[in-house]
């Protein structure tokens, strides 16, 4: 399955900043061919057993990745409160939301959420976010220990321009 011999790193982009990718490759010292960019342009909610790990997992495998790197805004936040309270304000969803408050509640490990609010607000910050894809992404039990797992947080000062973006 395994048909690159050199190593690669996977750059795992959070967010829909078309420049990343440009910015990435300029920025790093690594080989252009030695690259490999995964993006995922909405809210990522890494399951270990989900499709966005199995493509992941599959790219390591695939293209001897030696790195990963989650690539995120440092600043960037999510707003779901009107999805929210538009759900929580429909009362014939009253009996499924206790239905699934039940679950996440009583069926752990299936959801590590406490809640079902828990469960769709995420976490309140992009970095939240980045640090737990992390974790899942180190302790998966089908990456290798020698896989590197880490985090980039890009801040772009001029959203037209990448070359105004700074790593951090």
């Amino acid at each position: 399955m395994n048909r690159d011999k050199k190593k690669k790193t996977l750059y795992f982009v959070i967010g829909s900043e078309s420049e990343w990718e440009g910015f990435i490759k300029k920025s790093t010292s690594i080989n252009r061919d030695e690259i490999i960019i995964l993006q995922n342009d909405g809210p990522v909610f890494l399951q270990p057993f989900g499709d966005l790990m199995r493509d992941i997992i599959i790219n390591v495998y695939q293209h001897n990745i030696e790195e990963i790197v989650v690539v995120s805004s440092k600043d960037s936040q999510k707003d779901s409160e009107d999805a929210l309270t538009k759900i929580y304000g429909q009362k014939e969803l009253q009996e499924k939301r206790t239905t699934l408050d039940y679950l996440l509640n009583h069926c752990q490990p299936e959801f590590p959420e406490q809640s079902l609010k828990e469960w769709l607000e995420g976490s309140n910050s992009l970095t939240d976010q980045v640090e737990k894809i992390v974790r899942t992404l180190r302790h998966h039990p089908l990456i290798a220990p020698d896989v590197k797992v880490s985090e980039l947080y890009l801040e772009q000062a001029n959203e037209n321009a990448a070359e105004e973006m700074s790593i951090f």
